[in-house]
């Protein structure tokens, strides 16, 4: 039977709620955007990073005003305290770390933690946005600033180390939408960037191109696995069975 208020009692006597307005399987969870939310500024981060890449083909083999500022600045400030964090930053942020470790690690957290839609879009998101980085830095052969303190591989934009932290921090955030996790995740992707330069891997231009394509990836991602990752992340808000 049910009431005026959408409720209704089986023939076990427990009463459900019945919401009216939306129905409880298609419901959005709370702080988890829509498909075409994702999918818009997915797309926008993605083309904002071409026009960029771009716009620093034409203009040759010169740096941008703003990377020549920024590159002597933070020359200015190299000294055996800073070059060691940016060789940490280096280390955590590429070659088999960035590739295997922090990926699988990540995904099997989530997974410990019984999410494991979301496992798979962590995986997803850093194999999408690591590709699209390939792709682009041979698209534009962006040669990398001269006075550069370690080694690295081909291609100056974008810088891939940006763009896995961005991947990182975007992804968290979308899993678990709380200030504080946003707020974290902003702090290491500008630390990230900071480091980029100081070390004269990339120009400055080359690690916001970098943001840009890890935040974008993340969201197409997202936005491509959308239905299971809202279905998950609501029973996890409810506190019941997270399989798939």
């Amino acid at each position: 039977m049910v009431d005026a208020r959408g409720r209704s009692e089986g023939r076990s006597g427990v009463v459900r709620v019945h919401d009216g307005a939306m129905d409880a399987a298609t419901a959005p969870a709370r702080g988890f955007p829509r498909v075409g939310v994702l999918l818009w500024w997915g797309g926008a981060l993605i083309a904002a990073a071409l026009v960029l890449g771009a716009a620093i083909t034409l203009t040759g083999s010169e740096p941008l005003a703003v990377d020549a500022w920024w590159m002597s600045t933070v020359a200015g400030m190299r000294g055996a305290g800073l070059t060691g964090f940016g060789l940490v930053m280096n280390f955590v942020g590429g070659g088999w770390f960035a590739i295997l470790a922090i990926p699988l690690g990540g995904a099997l957290l989530l997974l410990v933690v019984r999410r494991p839609w979301a496992a798979v879009f962590f995986l997803a998101a850093e194999l999408v946005s690591a590709l699209l980085v390939q792709v682009l830095k041979h698209a534009f052969g962006r040669p990398r600033p001269e006075d550069i303190l370690v080694v690295s591989d081909f291609g100056s934009f974008p810088s891939g180390h940006v763009a896995d932290a961005a991947t990182i921090a975007v992804a968290l955030w979308l899993l678990f939408p709380r200030a504080w996790v946003g707020a974290v995740g902003i702090a290491w992707t500008l630390l990230m960037l900071f480091s980029r330069t100081y070390l004269g891997a990339h120009w400055l231009s080359d690690t916001v191109g970098g943001a840009l394509v890890g935040a974008g990836a993340v969201l197409l991602v997202a936005a491509a696995l959308a239905v299971p990752l809202r279905r998950e992340s609501r029973r996890a808000a409810s506190g019941g069975p997270r399989s798939g």
